[in-house]
């Protein structure tokens, strides 16, 4: 018996039980488990990178974040995963991956992923700010590592207009309450 017959059914037998699995999890829905699959070895190899990129420079890894460095990453982690999962304005970043519903909220839209291979796993990535600020928050902490000022910076920017929303919605809500017959 030759090496490659027992690859081959070794290769065979992590198929059927993937397929299994698959079957079992999904209880008669379509869920894309390979595409979450491939989603999750594209963010190692992402994270993986930045942080090599970071230890050839030499930059020094903090004992411990800053809190104040944490806040401002965490609102301006919010700030741009929104705008890039829900924001009119971005939504040709995401045309190719899904298809429009219609408004959600304020200068935001729904849509929905496509089914189409691939395109389901990325469009349900790229409407999901809970699933986009996975990957914000590792690029902003990259930033942070390899260009503190100017990261920080456009956190600062992110952070202002966060604010700025929540002012926005606010306003709008007293003028509604002070308005109302």
């Amino acid at each position: 018996m030759s090496a490659t017959s027992d690859d081959g059914r070794f290769a065979e037998g992590l198929r059927r039980r993937w397929r299994r699995t698959e079957r079992t999890y999904s209880a008669d829905e379509s869920r894309p488990l390979r595409g979450y699959l491939t989603a999750m070895a594209a963010f190692g190899v992402y994270t993986a990178g930045w942080a090599t990129v970071v230890k050839m420079r030499g930059r020094p890894l903090p004992d411990r974040p800053v809190p104040w460095d944490v806040a401002l990453t965490a609102v301006a982690t919010f700030r741009l995963s929104r705008l890039l999962s829900k924001a009119s304005v971005t939504s040709p970043l995401r045309a190719p991956f899904t298809t429009f519903q219609g408004p959600q909220g304020p200068a935001e839209l729904h849509e929905e992923a496509r089914s189409e291979g691939a395109k389901d796993t990325v469009g349900e990535l790229v409407t999901c700010p809970f699933c986009m600020s996975v990957w914000v928050a590792s690029t902003l902490t990259a930033g942070q590592l390899l260009w503190p000022r100017a990261t920080r910076t456009s956190m600062g920017a992110l952070t202002a207009l966060a604010g700025a929303d929540a002012l926005q919605l606010a306003y709008s809500a007293l003028v509604a309450r002070t308005t109302e017959e």
